[in-house]
């Protein structure tokens, strides 16, 4: 007779914590837990517990506590939109995202499927230049030329998107232009509106009560350091995309407002160190009309699907980091109060700030440049609100990757709810009655990230199943 395998003999922590929670009183709970994750890398870990109640009849509708959890905690997605992070929940965020937009561009999800008729464009506004960079230049016909160094690049050369000159590369205007493109971009929006106004010989109130415009855009970085956005712009009708814009609110019209717009826009910003700097769009920009459906070059699936692909990416892909380069103990002070009340030098950092020094990161002299500069300048008292030196890593750049005009479509939290709701349906749950009125009380606490040691190859398991799955849909081997 077999004696039962001792998992104290096995070396492997992980496969140790894996047969302690195969042996648990409930381990089809953890399998399901792990399942329902799909694959997230860094799952939240909470306790706490939920009572939904009818508020009329004080009947409990639904109930759960982590207690009754094999584990003791609930584990939930992260919900991370970088790819660099977690790759199953970045693919949710696009998906999402690409919803929002299609929406935004032929209907659904409570938009009105007229709003494809309305007039619309896919605008990308980039940063100016701050000195020559490696490049890939083409001839008109599309064909490869050498750079102004003399050579001809690969599409993958690290040296792409570096200064031909680092001694002469203004370092500071760019890290300071991705600072403020955001409100670059803010400032660009009302601009677009006053130039439209001035465009059609109206007032800037007439026209806002004729025609509402409405956007979605993405930030992506180039292989410089810089952001650009791709925007999605669109008239409506005063009432937002249920009704339609004027005859007069026309495709050219918007084209020669935005145009004129970013023309105009800028931004002023003032330093004793750096002096007066003209926050302004590069002289590279292009605005195309958005087709309705057909095999148009910009169709609604094909503009939602490109924002879509860069609204789960960030600045790794210029080479950067992606971690926040702040010490934690002392957050990026330098010091700590001692227990007589003075500045003490934090020891974990040994006064610099930084959670690991910038000579020691593994990236080219150019990120490490603009990660340097970040850094000094957001330690200057007049850059002070910009926390630079927080945002470092992203070289400066500190808005949202994907932001929206309320009216534009749908909501990324709508979606949320409906996915949700869904999971609950097939879950066996039965549907409530709208007009029940309900009570939700729930108390709930974070406790940590990540998997247990055997939870961990539950999950590896997971991610090789839903791959696997999928490269056999791609091959037609097994319906979508």
């Amino acid at each position: 007779m077999r004696r039962p395998l001792d998992p104290r003999r096995i070396i492997s922590p992980s496969r140790q914590d894996l047969i302690a929670l195969a042996n648990s009183h409930d381990f089809d709970r953890v399998l399901e837990q792990v399942r329902n994750l799909r694959g997230c890398t860094r799952p939240v870990n909470l306790h706490g517990w939920t009572v939904t109640t009818d508020r009329d009849t004080g009947t409990v509708v639904r109930s759960y506590a982590t207690e009754n959890e094999p584990s003791g905690r609930l584990l939930t997605a992260c919900g991370n939109r970088r790819s660099s992070r977690c790759p199953a929940c970045s693919r949710v965020y696009a998906a999402d995202t690409y919803h929002l937009i299609k929406a935004g561009l032929s209907g659904g999800k409570d938009v009105a499927e007229t709003v494809r008729d309305h007039p619309r464009v896919f605008a990308t506004l980039t940063a100016p230049g701050f000195g020559p960079v490696h490049n890939r230049p083409t001839t008109p016909q599309g064909k490869p030329r050498p750079c102004a160094c003399g050579t001809r690049h690969a599409e993958d050369e690290p040296v792409l998107g570096s200064p031909l000159n680092p001694a002469t590369y203004d370092y500071t205007g760019a890290v300071l232009w991705n600072a403020h493109a955001g409100a670059l971009w803010a400032r660009f929006t009302t601009y677009l509106r006053r130039t439209l106004a001035a465009h059609l010989g109206m007032t800037q109130k007439a026209l806002n009560a004729a025609v509402r415009v409405s956007f979605a855009k993405v930030a992506e970085y180039q292989k410089r350091g810089l952001v650009h956005f791709h925007a999605v712009i669109r008239f409506d009708g005063p009432d937002g995309h249920t009704t339609p814009p004027p005859p007069w609110a026309t495709a050219d019209a918007l084209h020669h407002s935005v145009r004129e717009a970013a023309r105009r826009t800028r931004l002023t910003v003032s330093s004793d160190a750096v002096g007066e700097r003209d926050i302004v769009w590069g002289e590279l920009l292009d605005v195309r009309e958005i087709t309705a459906l057909g095999d148009g070059e910009l169709t609604d699936r094909k503009v939602a699907a490109y924002v879509a692909k860069y609204a789960t990416k960030s600045a790794e892909g210029t080479g950067t980091v992606d971690r926040s380069l702040v010490c934690r103990p002392c957050r990026g002070r330098g010091w700590l109060h001692g227990p007589d009340g003075f500045r003490d030098l934090c020891g974990d950092c040994d006064g610099t700030g930084q959670s690991e020094p910038l000579r020691d990161l593994p990236v080219h002299q150019h990120v490490r440049q603009m990660i340097r500069t970040a850094w000094a300048l957001g330690h200057l008292p007049e850059f002070a609100d910009l926390r630079l030196w927080k945002w470092a890593h992203m070289l400066g750049f500190r808005g949202h990757f994907s932001t929206k005009s309320r009216a534009y479509s749908t909501t990324l939290g709508a979606l949320r709810e409906v996915r949700r709701t869904w999971r609950l349906t097939t879950a066996g749950r039965p549907a409530l009655d709208e007009n029940t009125d309900l009570v939700t009380d729930s108390s709930w606490t974070y406790l940590s990230s990540g998997y247990r040691p055997g939870e961990e190859l539950l999950a590896a398991q997971v991610r090789h199943d839903r791959a696997h799955t999928q490269r056999l849909q791609q091959e037609g081997v097994v319906p979508s």
